[in-house]
Parts: structure tokens; sequence; C-alpha cells
């Protein structure tokens, strides 16, 4: 076995760490683990070389801090040079003043999953070229292929290799947000692979925008598993999500395992959350077994995940009460970030949940927290109407007309008045009127210390 390495610490409670090696317990309070365990800090202790840590399951004990690492965030490498979903003709446009290697590279319209590079020739005019996904490998000729984008535009400012010129100066987008890709090897580097002989997967439990989701074991704990079928452009949507919950630690949040590669398959491997997503629980038992505390429990416990995404500068937007998991021991849990985007982030087109978004978000694209409060507030409604769908007998596609003229929901049967004030300040047309979380949430805990 190799020598275990030095501290590394010190390490604040919260923090992930990954096991280096095997470690068999001297006494009954140390805490026994395997290599490639996954290990939550709880506290130090006086030793700096011991700490009191947990597993996934729960379990506890002392754990030498040299026999473990922590867990490293992914970082994302910028693309200041992507522009996202553009036409060909606007591409053009933007071009302008015509500078010879003046390029930018854009979502392809002809080809949907794949990408062009615009570039001015020495000719003053701007050419196209189709880049293609070949045996999950990017190329523009069918001869030199590529990781992904970033070494691709690294080859063609070093050399033309058979452009009408060789690229020159990057055309940032608009506003300077940033665009970036996620690298395989940076979850390597930073110890979220896990090994594939250490996972079983199990029955489906549901399904995602790009795959089906599986329960499964690992290394005997129970785990949700996320699958991306094709090994297209859609991974990096998918690496993305797995990409931001390496940046997030927090009880409220679902805890990332970590990811894998398994041949065709990208999976994503989270704790699993034994009593399901919230609507599906306030529906199957109702008011006869969720009490006025669960909820306020449940509530609290949204709002202070969220209130760290918040201060994390990170917006969800996809908040709903489906995307709410439910731990065994109650705890309620912010899920599926697959939409979810740092606050200055390029930000894309997309599909969103009408009755959940924002009026400003679905007019303008534009995503902050406040436009996760406004879910939020209606997470809120989901919560105390036991699940009912939002905006009953309102066909979708009028939902948003009638917000901006001043409709909004009533106060769901036996809502307490305290939390309907909140759900109506969370609806506020003018986005700056309405809370942050970091204000909602001491009102929310107030209300569960006084609920009976």
């Amino acid at each position: 076995m190799s020598q275990p390495k030095k501290v590394q610490g010190p390490w604040q409670p919260g923090t992930e760490v990954m096991a280096l090696y095997n470690f068999d317990p001297n006494s009954p309070e140390d805490l026994p683990f395997r290599r490639r365990d996954i290990l939550i800090i709880v506290k130090a202790t006086r030793d700096p070389n011991w700490y009191i840590a947990k597993k996934v399951d729960g379990k506890e004990g002392m754990i030498p801090a040299n026999y473990v690492r922590e867990r490293a965030e992914v970082k994302l490498n910028t693309m200041p040079w992507f522009h996202g979903k553009m036409k060909r003709e606007e591409a053009e446009d933007i071009l302008k003043p015509r500078q010879t290697g003046l390029f930018l590279v854009r979502e392809s319209n002809n080809f949907p999953g794949d990408y062009t590079l615009c570039v001015v020739s020495e000719e003053n005019t701007v050419e196209h070229y189709h880049i293609l996904y070949e045996n999950n490998k990017l190329t523009l000729d069918n001869e030199v292929y590529f990781e992904n984008l970033i070494p691709l535009v690294e080859h063609y400012l070093n050399d033309a290799d058979g452009l009408c010129c060789k690229l020159e100066t990057p055309l940032p987008k608009k506003g300077g947000a940033l665009e970036g890709f996620v690298d395989w090897k940076q979850f390597e580097d930073s110890g979220w692979v896990l090994q594939k002989k250490d996972l079983q997967k199990e029955e489906i439990i549901g399904q995602g925008e790009f795959g089906d989701v599986y329960k499964g074991v690992y290394r005997g704990t129970p785990v949700a598993i996320k699958s991306l079928k094709e090994m297209t452009r859609a991974a990096q949507t998918f690496l993305r999500e797995a990409q931001l919950m390496t940046e997030l630690q927090h009880p409220n949040l679902v805890l990332l395992m970590g990811v894998m590669n398994d041949a065709d398959n990208i999976l994503i491997i989270t704790e699993y959350l034994s009593k399901g997503n919230l609507v599906d629980y306030l529906r199957t038992r109702g008011r006869s077994v969720i009490t006025k505390v669960d909820q306020i429990n449940f509530a609290c416990d949204v709002c202070k995940g969220m209130a760290y995404l918040e201060e994390k500068k990170l917006v969800h937007r996809d908040l709903a009460a489906r995307n709410i998991l439910i731990h065994e021991n109650g705890m309620a849990k912010v899920s599926d970030f697959g939409l979810a985007r740092h606050a200055d982030m390029f930000q894309d087109g997309g599909k969103f949940p009408i009755k959940w978004t924002a009026p400003e978000a679905l007019r303008n694209n534009t995503f902050t927290s406040k436009s996760d409060v406004w879910s939020f507030g209606v997470l809120l409604w989901e919560l105390y109407s036991f699940g009912r769908n939002p905006y009953p007998r309102i066909p979708q596609g009028d939902v948003m007309a009638l917000v901006e003229k001043g409709y909004r929901m009533e106060s769901p049967e036996s809502c307490p008045r305290e939390i309907f004030t909140i759900m109506s300040d969370c609806w506020s047309l003018d986005a700056k009127a309405r809370p942050d979380f970091r204000i909602l949430l001491p009102k929310f805990e107030k209300l569960r210390t006084t609920t009976v």
C-alpha cells in the first residue's frame, strides 16, 4: 500500500473528502472505510491529525486526516468566443467591421447538436465551417480530431490548416457573459470519478431530460443514477449539472457522489432519497398524514437550500415541488440542477415550466435569484395545497398574460395567513421588490418554532 500523505486540512464541517486508502478501526470510536469511499467532515478534534466524519449512510466516527483528501470543485473552461444559438445572418452582422481572422463559434442551426466556426477571410467575407461530431470527438475535416471546442480553437489559432486564414481575434459575447466547457479530465483530477465495479444498477425510478434515472447501490449505500444514453453535445449540458454540483455542499441540497463514464454512457451518481419528490409525497399522503409542522419544515428546508444558492450566486431556474426530494428523516433537499447557472453566466434559450417561471424570465430570458424567489412562491402554493397543479383550470398559454395583468392565485385552504403573505411578496411583478431568500429564511425559522 502507498504511504499515507501528509494532512491537508484544516477542514470545515460539511466538507466532502474521498478516501485515498482503506482504513480499519483501531478503536470503537473509529469509522472504517475503504479507498474511494465518500466521507463528510462533521467537526475537527483537538488532534489536527483526526476528524469526526460520517459516511453518506449516516454512520459516524473518527478518521485519520492523512487517509483522505478534499474533493475539489470542477472548474469551467471559459469560452469568450462562444455565442450559443445564433443564425448565420446574425453572425455575419456582428462580425463587423470586418477584420481578417476575427471569429466566433455558434451552435449550428442546420445541424442541431453541432457547432459552426465563423471567421472573417482575407477577402473580407465571413466563412462558416461546420464542426461535427465523429466518434465522440469534434472535427472540421475528418482528419484532425479534438476532445472539445477549446483545443479545436487553439489549434486553428496556431495554424490555418485548411481554413481561409488562421484564427486571430475572438469576438467576445455581448455583455461579457461567458459560456464554459466542462473537461472530463477535471472530474478525474478533482476526485469525482467513481469506479464502475463499485456500482450496482437496479430498477428505473424515473426519467430525466437525457435518459433514465435508476436506483442503485454504491459500496453498500443506496444511490440515484442519472444516465446520458448518447455521447453527443448533450454530454456538455449533462456534465454541466455535475460540475455545478461539485461546488455545492449544503444539507438541503442533494449530494453529488460522483460521475462515471461507462462506455457509451455518462452517469451522475447522487445520494438516494427514499421518500421521493415533494409533489408526489404531498399527493399520496394528503391532509390526513402531513401536518402543519411538516409543511413549515419543508418550506424552511427549501428556503435554506435556496439561500445557500443565492449566496453562491447560482440561479436554479427550475424550482418546483417536483424538484424537491424528501430524505428518510423527513428533510427536504433541492435537486435537479440541469438548468442551473451562475448569475453572470450566458443565458441560453430553452423550454421553461411556464406556471413556475417569473414573468421577466419568460419575456426576456432573464433569470436571477429573484426569478427563483417567484418560483419559490409557486412551490409554497403547491406545498399548502397538498400538491395541486398551480393555476388550476387556467390553460398554460394564458397564465403569463393574466399574471402581467395582476392575476394571482388565491390562498390554499387552511394556509396560514403569514405563509400566504410571503407567497404574495414572492409574486411581485417588480423583481426588485421581491424578498431575497436570506430575508425570507429568518421568517420561516421563526414560524418553524411557533407552529404546532
